[in-house]
């Protein structure tokens, strides 16, 4: 299934290339430029998503103590790292165009490193050499405590002195509907392929905590 969902949502995202540069109009100041905006925003939403799935995750495992629901918040952290350090490789990207650099310290750019740098050492965790059962109750601690920047990030365009912009702010959210069929449909392309890399990746771990069960049962 979830290779499926990844081979949809890839074939989904080639298609909307053609929303993104003949369908949806430039904008008049950035120019092509802006298009990167279709693949930055959703890359940024789900990165979301995936955490706080490692939030809700982290809550069941320690409740209950279930390790598939361990290799779920292990997978969502992963997949969460790499649309995060995608969808900041990309707003540097329009950074240069639009403020004429490449980093400035904005409180959504320093939020969301911040959170990135967390969710990194988060997977540095997941790699100690300990108990399975330990590591799993610190890393699900770990996702717990991380998640509190996560808001913040979301939040900051708009409770801070921002120059980031907050796209849905204004009840028009500031694009024409060429621009909204655009971002929704790359939003679902996305969507899809994030949903596939999270199933297989999860997948590859469950059966990873298998064959380390039989290895320990055949060498006690």
């Amino acid at each position: 299934m979830g290779g499926i969902l990844a081979i949809c949502g890839g074939i989904a995202l080639a298609a909307c290339q053609w929303l993104i540069y003949f369908y949806a109009p430039a904008e008049a100041t950035l120019g092509l430029m802006q298009k990167i905006f279709y693949l930055h925003m959703p890359l940024a939403l789900f990165a979301l998503l995936s955490f706080f799935l490692v939030f809700a995750g982290s809550i069941v495992y320690l409740a209950r103590r279930v390790e598939s629901v361990d290799n779920f918040c292990w997978a969502a952290a992963e997949i969460g790292v790499l649309f995060s350090g995608l969808s900041l490789l990309s707003g540097m990207m329009w950074a240069r165009k639009s403020w004429g650099i490449w980093w400035t310290w904005d409180p959504r750019l320093s939020t969301t490193l911040i959170m990135w740098f967390i969710y990194a050492a988060y997977l540095v965790l997941r790699n100690l050499d300990m108990p399975a059962q330990k590591r799993g109750i610190i890393c699900a601690v770990t996702g717990i405590v991380a998640f509190l920047d996560v808001p913040l990030v979301f939040l900051s365009a708009r409770i801070f002195r921002s120059i980031h912009p907050a796209v849905f702010a204004s009840r028009e959210g500031g694009l024409e509907p060429e621009m909204k069929l655009t971002i929704l449909a790359c939003s679902f392309a996305i969507g899809l392929l994030w949903a596939g890399l999270l199933l297989v990746r999860k997948k590859q771990l469950d059966i990873g905590t298998r064959l380390d069960m039989l290895a320990r049962a055949r060498n006690p």
